[in-house]
């Protein structure tokens, strides 16, 4: 004991350290970027020349593979300012690499110098320079050509400047970069990855020359698209299965004028769709030129644009047979496309920008794309009717292996529980049942949901600490009864194999209050899964909803339509706020309500934040590597009813490790 009270008393002020500059991205560059080779950070370097040529300022991008290893970025743009910037009064490219929070992007208003880029974190090619041994910038602007250089994130060449030579170029930077290995998995960077990533900005940036020259194997590829995303899509369907089309191209962009209502002025996106009967589908996105691998709420919107075009059209023409649904997976299922969208001010998921996560997005692309398609076929009826054919083919597949799930688990199927409130869809795959904590909530949830595939089983109170309950006692706790007979499955440990042919939901979420309490009900929950139905964490049906605890109205600014915001967290909030300095607003110009509970936000908002497929945040419950033994072993010691004294001496010790994520 005295040994743990000495361990305490060394907590004082010095045990405080702060992270100043670049060293939070070498303390976790994982938080920063994917360490599992340079590409993304090299991305960060071409993104930067890319909002230049998206801004119509560069017309070349050169990146140049170096037989020492490093990595060159040359373009044509304006060049990187650099006289003293007025606030910090160092040169302003040496604040571009060396500070996380800085840069042309965050300049949103009218006249900004990015009014649309991919930078959102104010991270970008900060964490390149932080992350390699050496970081040279040549910068050709106003006449002068300037250059300074970094190793591991610190200046060692100060800004020097020299009048332009015949060889020089007028204007336009380089950035050659020699990424540090210790940071990451492997040192190399995948040629065909960043071959992929070189292609996709010539196809989003039409008549922008690219080129990738290796000096490493004396070979150099160009590209550059005249077609822009039309050329790209058949040259990539042509490339895979070749399949015919089944309508022409679906192509289209529009733009938000200074007029629009809820959009802010060049908001908007541009598409290209292909429908095929077989062989692969080809689905990528961008947003700012960003590729987007893991989707989004632009995506959704496209695919709430489509759907609500094909269906209007179906509608119209009396096309869908009777006891037919169509359901928006039907009329994307055999949907190819690429789409640019182009948000003023996006939220991404995570640092490295996969996902994109504006809410506002889903709206914007939808509100676009489905006029033109809907007249498009009102006036092309013959090929209307061949994609309704074959919608209709994908929603009768779908009914049918759902009629069959149906079948194989009708015999002996128990009594639902009184409180459940069930959803009318039949189909597995789809279903989905939220656990809410408490009633006030499970009524607005109710209220939000979409009733075709979404059930709510209210909560009352916390479940019961089922880590140490026998199995034949489980249902002695009416909760846990409630639910096991909701999901359709019995109680099961790790080794066994049960039968989850009665499974009625393909997802199952805990939906609780985003505070203390609603962790601890997620904990029970997860220790339930985890101890008594582990075949459902297994194969990925549990997951957690993330509801927001403020919501932020945030007023117009620039050229950015008045606001609702939601906040996950106290970070959250933080990040939100901070943008909001950034974009003019000053402090108190914006409000801030705080969700003291579920109960409290209206079905609308739940629905919205926490329910909608398209808008909200799900987290998926997986297991992981891991050892099953120490796993068990730590379990017993957070959960077990005799383990008070090794819970409270591992919270004293690693208490403020504890991470805010489920």
């Amino acid at each position: 004991m005295a040994t743990k009270k000495a361990r305490i008393s060394d907590y004082s002020e010095s045990s405080i350290r702060v992270l100043k500059g670049l060293e939070p991205v070498k303390q976790r560059p994982g938080m920063y970027t994917r360490t599992e080779n340079p590409l993304h950070i090299i991305q960060e370097v071409i993104d930067n020349s890319s909002d230049e040529a998206l801004g119509g300022y560069c017309r070349n991008i050169v990146v140049t593979m170096r037989a020492d290893g490093g990595i060159s970025v040359d373009d044509d743009g304006r060049g990187i300012p650099v006289g003293m910037h007025p606030e910090e009064k160092v040169p302003t490219v040496e604040i571009v690499f060396t500070r996380l929070h800085a840069g042309g992007k965050f300049d949103k208003g009218s006249g900004g110098a990015y009014s649309f880029s991919g930078g959102l974190h104010g991270v970008g090619v900060s964490v390149t320079n932080a992350l390699s041994t050496r970081l040279d910038i040549e910068v050709w602007r106003e006449g002068r050509a300037h250059h300074l250089a970094f190793a591991d994130g610190d200046l060692i060449e100060k800004l020097t400047s020299r009048a332009l030579t015949r060889d020089d170029k007028k204007s336009g930077t380089r950035v050659t970069a020699w990424p540090n290995p210790k940071y990451f998995d492997s040192a190399t960077i995948p040629l065909a990855d960043l071959q992929r990533l070189l292609r996709s900005k010539a196809v989003l940036l039409p008549g922008v020359k690219v080129t990738l020259v290796n000096e490493r194997t004396g070979e150099s590829q160009t590209w550059q698209y005249d077609q822009g995303l039309r050329g790209y899509l058949t040259e990539t369907l042509a490339q895979g299965s070749g399949a015919e089309l089944v309508i022409p191209l679906f192509e289209g962009e529009q733009y938000a004028g200074a007029d629009a209502e809820g959009f802010a002025e060049g908001e908007g996106a541009a598409w290209v769709v292909a429908w095929t009967e077989e062989g692969n589908v080809v689905r990528e996105s961008y947003v700012n030129l960003i590729p987007t691998p893991a989707g989004g709420t632009h995506e959704s919107g496209l695919r709430e644009g489509l759907f609500g075009a094909v269906k209007s059209f179906v509608e119209m023409h009396s096309l869908l047979p009777k006891g037919v649904k169509l359901l928006p997976e039907d009329v994307f299922a055999r949907a190819s496309f690429v789409l640019s969208a182009k948000v003023l001010d996006p939220q991404f998921q995570g640092q490295t920008k996969e996902r994109l996560n504006s809410r506002d997005a889903v709206r914007l692309v939808s509100t676009f794309s489905r006029p033109p398609l809907e007249l498009w076929l009102n006036q092309h009826v013959d090929y209307g009717r061949k994609l309704a054919e074959l919608v209709i083919k994908q929603a009768q597949s779908r009914l049918r292996s759902a009629q069959k799930v149906e079948k194989k688990k009708s015999s002996g199927v128990a009594v639902l529980p009184g409180k459940l409130t069930d959803c009318e869809s039949s189909d597995v795959s789809r279903n989905e049942l939220f656990l809410v904590e408490g009633d006030s909530a499970g009524g607005s949830a109710k209220m939000g949901r979409d009733k075709e595939f979404q059930a709510i089983l209210p909560l009352r109170g916390k479940v019961l600490n089922a880590w140490e309950t026998e199995r034949d006692r489980l249902f002695a706790n009416n909760e846990i009864h409630d639910i096991a007979v909701a999901i359709g499955v019995d109680p099961h440990g790790q080794n066994d194999e049960p039968d989850l042919s009665g499974l009625r939901y393909g997802r199952i979420c805990i939906l609780s209050d985003a505070d203390v309490d609603g962790s601890h009900i997620q904990v029970l929950l997860l220790t339930l899964f985890f101890r008594h139905f582990p075949k459902l964490i297994d194969r990925g049906h549990i997951h957690v909803a993330r509801p927001p605890l403020y919501r932020v109205d945030a007023p117009a600014r620039g050229k950015k339509p008045a606001q609702k915001l939601y906040a996950l967290d106290d970070g959250e909030l933080e990040a939100i706020e901070d943008k909001l300095r950034k974009d003019g607003i000053k402090e108190g110009g914006w409000s801030i309500s705080r969700f003291k509970g579920l109960g409290e936000m209206s079905a609308e908002q739940l629905w919205e934040t926490t329910m909608n497929p398209d808008t909200r945040r799900l987290l998926p419950v997986a297991l992981g590597d891991y050892n099953l033994a120490q796993s068990e072993a730590r379990f017993n010691m957070l959960m077990g009813k005799g383990e008070a004294a090794s819970r409270r001496s591992w919270l004293e010790e690693h208490g403020n490790e504890a991470e805010a994520d489920i």
